[in-house]
């Protein structure tokens, strides 16, 4: 009877501590239900359903780095590094995976429209249709750094 006791504790004990989130300051974590979004946890302590809740992604606010170590495919011999960052997490989270995909992307067509000119003027159209694009998903480019060969 002893034993049966102590292992429902145990077993209560590890449910509790699997329920309790803790989200270190300047991120956010993305809380999905059946695989469905149900909130975004901002920094602090939460409590979360042990067994249905999972944290999908932990986004980092401070801001992320893309480098482009190869050149652009079909666009000039470019090399560059863009810093973003996420600014509204709730619309962010539908396409964080898939980020460094959009950037290269969105960097490909701006490149490839525009004819070579001074590195800083190239970045400025780069950042302007990335953000183009990234505003409406929630996050922003706050510089561009290119190197044209």
């Amino acid at each position: 009877m002893m034993t049966l006791l102590t292992l429902l504790l145990a077993i209560l004990a590890v449910l509790f501590a699997s329920a309790v989130r803790r989200v270190p300051a300047g991120q956010v974590y993305s809380l999905y239900r059946h695989g469905k979004l149900v909130r975004v946890l901002q920094s602090g302590t939460h409590l979360v359903l042990p067994v249905l809740d999972r944290v999908a992604h932990k986004i980092d606010l401070a801001g992320q780095t893309l480098r482009f170590e190869e050149p652009l495919a079909d666009a000039r011999d470019v090399r560059g590094t863009v810093y973003w960052q996420v600014l509204e997490p709730e619309r962010a989270d539908a396409v964080f995976e898939q980020v460094d995909q959009l950037i290269r992307r969105g960097a490909q067509e701006a490149l490839r429209s525009e004819p070579v000119a001074d590195r800083r003027d190239l970045g400025a159209k780069v950042k302007q249709t990335l953000n183009s694009s990234l505003r409406e998903r929630g996050m922003m480019v706050t510089r561009v750094e290119l190197d044209v060969a």
